[in-house]
């Protein structure tokens, strides 16, 4: 049914609270905050930069959002910065990815990324967690300059593949990107992994899954 099946990344093939679970005891008292303090910074800016028109790769936002959270959050502690930021280069995949893409691709269908991350960013993720051969692509948005959800960045997947809109399964775990995605006329999957309440009623999602094992059943 589709010619191509694209990913986000960060929430929906890596878990980005890996990170400070790997390292608990240095965080500081509450780690759990920083780390939801940390994404959704991190999101915040890339939406706030877009409609600025003044862009900084997804890395840069990274360090700067985590600066934010534990400057926000009483009792941690500033010294784990470098660590946390060297394990957000190699986030946990989450347990389901490497079969769920290894069985698409075993269909014949192209699976790509479509990220705000950076290429290295993405890069070292992907190679972590082993799914390089599992990947035809690693759409970066950093190559035009411009955040999800505008709709120059579903754009680049279609330009690339020479399809249309329809053509492509889109799955985000983030609400607002399944959002965009439906927008600019993908079919899209939402991964909703916590069980969140939806939104964007005018923009829903083709189906609703708890993980990526339902694509393929």
């Amino acid at each position: 049914m589709f010619k191509a099946y694209v990913f986000d990344a960060y929430g929906t093939l890596f878990d980005v609270h890996s990170a400070v679970s790997r390292h608990f005891d240095k965080v500081g008292e509450n780690p759990a905050r920083v780390s939801e303090i940390w994404r959704n910074k991190q999101l915040e800016y890339t939406w706030v930069r877009t409609t600025m028109n003044r862009y900084k790769d997804f890395w840069q936002l990274t360090a700067e959002a985590l600066d934010f959270a534990l400057a926000a959050t009483p009792g941690s502690n500033p010294d784990c910065k470098q660590v946390l930021l060297d394990a957000y280069m190699t986030l946990d995949c989450y347990s389901e990815v490497p079969s769920t893409l290894r069985q698409l691709r075993g269909k014949g269908i192209k699976t790509a990324i479509l990220s705000n991350g950076s290429p290295q960013m993405l890069s070292s993720a992907v190679q972590h967690a082993g799914l390089a051969e599992l990947l035809d692509d690693q759409f970066s948005i950093d190559d035009i300059g411009i955040f999800k959800a505008d709709p120059a960045t579903y754009k680049m997947v279609t330009d690339k593949y020479e399809i249309k809109p329809g053509a492509v399964a889109f799955q985000s775990s983030n609400r607002w990107d399944i959002a965009g995605a439906t927008a600019f006329g993908f079919q899209c999957h939402w991964i909703n992994r916590n069980n969140q309440p939806d939104e964007y009623m005018d923009l829903a999602p083709k189906c609703v899954l708890s993980d990526l094992r339902g694509l393929l059943d």
